[in-house]
C-alpha cells in the first residue's frame, strides 16, 4: 500500500507541474544525468548545456528541486566546464543561492546559479551540476531479520525537472549490485549489469516530470553520526591534540528479532551490518587511542607511511540497523604540518569533515582551542557554518584559551575541505607557563627555608607562655607529692609486715626498730611535703586541684597516726603477754579506721593520675 501511495503521489505531482509553464529565454540543449546509488549517500552528477534562445542577456540559471528532495539536500555545486574531449576542465564553483521564484509551481525549491558570463543571443555554455542527498533512500521493508538482505527504495523522475525546455536528455542510475527487485519501465528504458538507463528523450517541455521507483539491494554500511564533536587543541610547544567523540547509528533497515552471534560468525548472516570502520588520519599521526564509555578498546589496527595513516577500528559488537554506539578517537599531530604564517598572522589549516569513509553526520561541531593569549581571531570556511567563540581553561591557564566553534548539520564527505583559523600570538607568551612553574617552585623553596629557620615557639614574656610554665610546675609538684605518698604507703606496708612477723619470731626489739625508722622517715617526708604544699597553695594554676591534694596529704597523715597507734598497742600488749583475742579487740576499731582511710587515699591518687 505504501508503494502504491508513493506512485499515486508522484503521478499527481507530475500532472500538476506538467501543466505549468515558465517564461524564460534559456533552453537546455542537452542534459546528461548520472545518479549514484552505490552507498547510502545519493550523488547526482548532471552535465547541462545551456543555450540562450531569446534576445535578452541572461546571467543566471534556475535549478528546480522537489521539496521532498530539497529537505535532504546536503551539497550542491555548479561549475563551468570548458574545453572539449580530453581537454575538458571545470572552473571554480559558481555562486548558488536559494531564491523565491515568482510564477512558478508550488512544492518546488529553486536555486539560482550565477553564470560566469552573460549569455548573448545564441550563446551557450556547458555546466556541471553536482548534488548530494542524505537520508533519501528508504529501506523497504523497514525491518529485516539477521539472515535477510537489505532492500531500498529510490524515487525520482526519468525526466530532468527544469523550468526550461530540454531538447535532449538521458539518465543513468548506478546501483551497487545487478540484483534489482523492480524498477519503473518506461519507453527507452533498460537495465545493463549495474546500470539502469532512461532515454534519450527529445524536446521535453519545461516542468516535465515522469516518476520512477527503483527497488534494489544495497548492503553497504549505513553509517550515520548523529553527533560528532571534534576538538582540535593547538599547543605552540609543537603538538596538536585531536579528540573526536562519535555517536553512531546504523541508518539502514532495523533488525527484526534477536541477534545470534553463532549465526553471525559461522554462517555469515548479517550482510547488511558492519563490523569495521576505517579512519583516514593525517600523516605522522601519533599517540592514537580508541575507547568507549567502558574503557579502552584493543580491537583496532593502525598502519601508515609518510603519506597517510589508517586506523581500522572495531566496535564491541556488530552494528545492525537501528543500533547505536558511542566512542572516542584521539591522536596527536606535529604542529609544523598545519601551522603557517601570512601577513603577520598565524593560521591553522585543517580538514573540516569526518576522517571516516561514507559517513553522514547529522550534527558536526568542530572546536579549535588556540593558545592562551591569542587575539584578532578570524575564520575562513569554504561553505556556510554557524560560528561562535568560547573560553576553555586548562593547566596553568590564567585568562583561559579562546575556542573557535564551527557547527554544521547534514555533513557528508564532500565537506572534507580545509578551513583556516587566523590569529595573532606573541611568542613571548610561551614563557608564561614555564615562568609560573619556576616562580612557584622558588616560592615553595623560600617558604621551606624560612620555616626551617624560624622559631615558632611562643615568646617567654607572654602571659600565655608564663601560664603554661606555671601549669607545668604545678603538674610536676603534684607528681612529686604523689611519689612521696606512695613512699609513705610503702612504709605502712613494712610496719604491717613487722607486726605479722613478730608472733612467729618473738623478736620485739626488731619490731620496735622498724617503728622507729618509720617514724624518722615520716618526719623527713613531712618536711618535703610542707615545701611542696606551700608552692601549690600559692600558685593560681593549682586552684582547682589544691583541695584534693590537701585532702590526700591529710588522709595519709591520719593513716600514719592510726598505724603508729596500732603498732604501739600490739607491741605493748605482746610484751605484757596479753592473749591474741584481747589484742584483736583492742585494735579492731583502729584497723577499721585504717581500712577506710586507705580506700580514700587510693581514690584520691587515682583522681590525680587522671588529671
Amino acid at each position: 500500500m505504501a508503494f502504491r501511495f508513493a506512485c499515486m503521489h508522484f503521478l499527481f505531482f507530475s500532472i500538476a507541474i506538467f501543466w505549468s509553464s515558465a517564461s524564460a529565454d534559456l533552453v537546455l540543449s542537452k542534459v546528461d544525468r548520472r545518479i549514484d546509488l552505490t552507498s547510502h549517500i545519493v550523488r547526482v552528477s548532471s552535465s547541462i548545456k545551456v543555450e540562450n534562445a531569446g534576445s535578452a542577456k541572461v546571467s543566471e540559471l534556475l535549478l528546480a528541486v522537489p521539496d521532498f528532495q530539497a529537505k535532504h539536500l546536503a551539497y550542491l555545486s555548479a561549475s563551468n566546464n570548458e574545453g572539449k574531449g580530453k581537454t575538458k576542465r571545470s572552473s571554480s564553483p559558481l555562486p548558488i543561492e536559494i531564491v523565491q521564484a515568482d510564477g512558478m509551481p508550488p512544492n518546488l525549491t529553486f536555486y539560482s546559479v550565477s553564470l560566469p558570463k552573460e549569455l548573448e543571443k545564441g550563446d551557450n555554455l556547458l555546466l556541471d551540476v553536482f548534488s548530494v542527498f542524505t537520508h533519501l533512500l528508504q529501506p523497504f521493508p523497514e525491518e529485516i531479520t539477521q539472515a535477510d538482505i537489505q532492500l531500498l527504495l529510490f524515487q525520482d523522475s526519468a525526466l530532468y525537472l527544469s523550468p526550461y525546455e530540454v531538447k535532449f536528455q538521458s539518465l543513468t542510475v548506478t546501483v551497487p549490485s545487478p540484483r534489482v527487485e523492480s524498477f519503473t519501465k518506461l519507453p527507452n528504458s533498460k537495465i545493463v549489469d549495474k546500470e539502469i538507463k532512461y532515454g534519450p528523450y527529445e524536446n521535453v517541455p519545461s516542468f516535465s516530470y515522469n516518476p520512477i521507483i527503483i527497488h534494489f539491494e544495497n548492503n553497504q554500511p549505513f553509517v550515520v553520526a548523529q553527533e560528532l564533536v571534534r576538538e582540535i587543541e593547538i599547543s605552540h610547544w609543537g603538538n596538536i591534540q585531536i579528540t573526536e567523540n562519535y555517536n553512531l547509528i546504523h541508518g539502514g533497515a532495523h533488525l527484526k528479532g534477536g541477534f545470534s552471534r553463532f549465526e553471525y560468525q559461522t554462517r555469515g548472516r548479517g550482510v547488511s551490518s558492519f563490523r569495521y570502520l576505517n579512519v583516514r588520519l593525517p600523516p605522522r599521526a601519533h599517540s592514537v587511542y580508541y575507547r568507549d564509555h567502558i574503557g579502552n578498546i584493543s580491537t583496532s589496527h593502525l598502519w601508515g607511511d609518510s603519506r597517510k595513516t589508517e586506523l581500522e577500528i572495531e566496535p564491541r559488537y556488530p552494528m545492525f540497523g537501528g543500533w547505536h554506539t558511542s566512542f572516542t578517537i584521539g591522536y596527536g599531530l606535529p604542529l609544523q604540518d598545519f601551522l603557517f604564517q601570512s601577513e603577520g598572522k598565524r593560521f591553522i589549516n585543517f580538514s573540516f569533515g569526518c576522517p571516516m569513509d561514507e559517513v553522514v553526520i547529522d550534527n558536526l561541531i568542530v572546536k579549535v582551542a588556540l593558545p592562551e593569549g591569542s587575539k584578532d581571531i578570524s575564520v575562513s570556511v569554504p561553505f556556510p557554518t554557524k560560528q561562535w567563540q568560547e573560553v576553555k581553561y586548562s593547566h596553568l591557564d590564567v585568562t583561559g584559551r579562546p575556542v573557535v566553534v564551527l557547527q554544521k548539520n547534514n555533513v557528508i564527505p564532500e565537506y572534507n575541505q580545509y578551513f583556516q583559523v587566523y590569529y595573532k600570538f606573541n611568542s613571548l607568551a610561551l614563557l608564561q607557563e614555564p615562568c609560573m612553574l619556576i616562580v612557584g617552585f622558588f616560592l615553595l623553596f623560600v617558604t621551606c627555608i624560612v620555616y626551617m629557620h624560624t622559631d615558632l615557639s611562643i615568646s617567654r614574656s607572654t602571659p600565655s607562655y608564663l601560664a603554661k610554665l606555671q601549669l607545668e610546675e604545678v603538674q610536676a609538684t603534684v607528681q612529686q607529692i604523689q611519689k612521696i605518698i606512695y613512699q609513705c604507703l610503702s612504709i605502712h606496708d613494712k610496719l604491717d609486715a613487722s607486726l605479722q612477723e613478730m608472733p612467729r619470731t618473738g623478736d620485739v626489739q626488731t619490731c620496735k626498730a622498724v617503728r622507729k625508722a618509720a617514724d624518722a622517715s615520716f618526719k623527713e617526708h613531712v618536711k618535703e611535703l610542707t615545701t611542696l604544699l606551700g608552692f601549690l597553695q600559692s600558685s593560681p594554676q593549682a586552684t582547682s586541684i589544691w583541695p584534693k591534694v590537701a585532702e590526700l596529704v591529710s588522709k595519709e597523715k591520719e593513716m600514719q597516726e592510726k598505724l603508729m597507734l596500732k603498732h604501739t598497742t600490739i607491741v605493748d600488749s605482746y610484751e605484757k603477754k596479753s592473749s591474741g583475742r584481747d589484742i584483736e579487740n583492742r585494735v579492731a576499731g583502729i584497723q577499721q579506721k585504717l581500712t577506710s582511710l586507705r580506700q580514700d587515699v587510693d581514690d584520691l591518687l587515682d583522681f590525680l593520675d587522671n588529671i
